[in-house]
């Protein structure tokens, strides 16, 4: 297929890494960005850590200065929401009544965030997904004494130790056993849990939310199923994302948990997908869907390779992060609650350690806890599913 009209919807990471990727290959015809939000593409990873404590103002977000995005020869339709996509006529609709022409598309939209079912048209309960949420956090969590985070996940996590330290009052709720068990297993989301009990976080795991209590129109206070409330002047609800795919479904385009693509990001001819919002099959893990920064540039690249004829499957090897307080804990691959479980070097009593999880003799993931380097050789081990380590009898997560 000769392209000479690539449009990508949406203008951060995975969209600007798409674009900048097509140009660098060679292709020369018309680009157009499409971008609900009115900022040049930013990075996120910042919003729930530097961002929040005050420590950066928006403008050190700019993932490119003005020059190379002005080297893109790219149109920017920033603050231009998609909302459908005609497939027969190859167009974008975008909510203002424009419609884009594309012979090639790549579809970047992210997530947006999960809200509960009541509660979010109080003042002081707080999403947070883009920069105008964390500025809006910030202000808030500057004059409250009293915070509650739902949710333990990465984001929640993060943004209960942000707020910590910057002296508030802070309760994580969550339904699950610990924070980030889902994702680290049940022995490094028990050192997750006590980092923040250390700190000074009350925890209330297995532990759902019912309602909130208001006064005058703002949250006093969050309820939770055991009967038990908790005063709050500031609630973030962090239980997840669900992908931007709203616009797509009546487009005739494969939609689920994202855009559902083949192992080369396609979803259908001349329609590619990267980011958070892919669905796509991995030749090693199956089908997977990714929210991690480091998967959004990788698969902007992918994505945009795939658009040009250039195919080939996509097959990184997972890789996440997350800062909280003093700790960085990096993975890669995937760790899973349920596979075995190894502490390979260091003591988690202790400090710094790095571990790896195995499932059938092979290595599938492998974790550190503010050990960089060791992460280098943990990556390696993943990528080549080295032979399980046999000293000792692994612990089960």
């Amino acid at each position: 297929m000769t392209l000479s009209k690539v449009v990508v919807v949406g203008a951060s990471a995975a969209g600007l890494t798409a674009a900048e990727t097509l140009r660098r290959e060679g292709y020369t015809g018309r680009l157009t960005l499409i971008g609900d939000e009115r900022h040049p593409p930013y990075d996120r990873p910042p919003l729930s850590k530097q961002i929040l404590k005050g420590d950066w103002e928006p403008e050190r977000l700019a993932l490119r200065p003005a020059e190379p995005l002005d080297g893109l020869d790219a149109e920017w339709l920033l603050g231009r929401e998609a909302v459908g996509l005609d497939l027969t006529a190859r167009a974008v609709e975008l909510a203002d009544g424009a419609r884009v022409p594309f012979d090639g598309l790549v579809v970047a939209t992210g997530v947006r965030p999960r809200r509960l079912p009541f509660g979010h048209d109080l003042a002081g309960v707080h999403v947070l997904r883009d920069l105008e949420d964390a500025l809006a956090l910030r202000d808030a969590l500057s004059t409250a004494p009293s915070v509650v985070v739902v949710g333990a996940g990465f984001l929640g996590a993060e943004a209960a130790a942000v707020a910590r330290g910057l002296g508030c009052r802070v309760t994580l709720v969550d339904p699950l056993s610990a924070p980030m068990v889902r994702q680290l297993g049940s022995e490094v989301a028990a050192g997750v849990a006590a980092l923040h009990r250390a700190h000074g976080v009350e925890l209330r795991c297995e532990t759902g939310v019912v309602g909130f209590t208001e006064e005058r129109g703002r949250v006093a206070g969050v309820r939770l199923d055991d009967g038990t409330e908790i005063a709050a002047q500031v609630v973030l609800v962090a239980i997840g994302s669900v992908p931007a795919v709203d616009w797509l479904r009546d487009s005739g385009l494969p939609v689920g948990d994202g855009l559902l693509c083949d192992e080369f990001c396609e979803a259908a001819p001349g329609v590619v997908a990267a980011g958070d919002v892919a669905s796509w099959l991995h030749p090693d893990h199956g089908r997977l869907r990714v929210e991690h920064r480091m998967n959004a540039t990788e698969q902007g690249m992918a994505a945009a390779r795939t658009l040009l004829g250039l195919r080939q499957p996509f097959a990184p090897v997972p890789y996440f992060w997350t800062d909280q307080y003093d700790v960085k804990i990096q993975a890669y691959g995937r760790p899973s609650a349920d596979a075995d479980f190894r502490v390979v070097s260091g003591d988690p009593a202790e400090g710094p350690f790095a571990a790896v999880y195995g499932q059938d003799g092979r290595i599938t993931a492998g974790l550190t806890w503010n050990m960089p380097r060791e992460a280098r050789t943990l990556r390696t081990q993943v990528m080549e599913s080295a032979p399980w380590p046999h000293e000792a009898a692994p612990a089960r997560g």
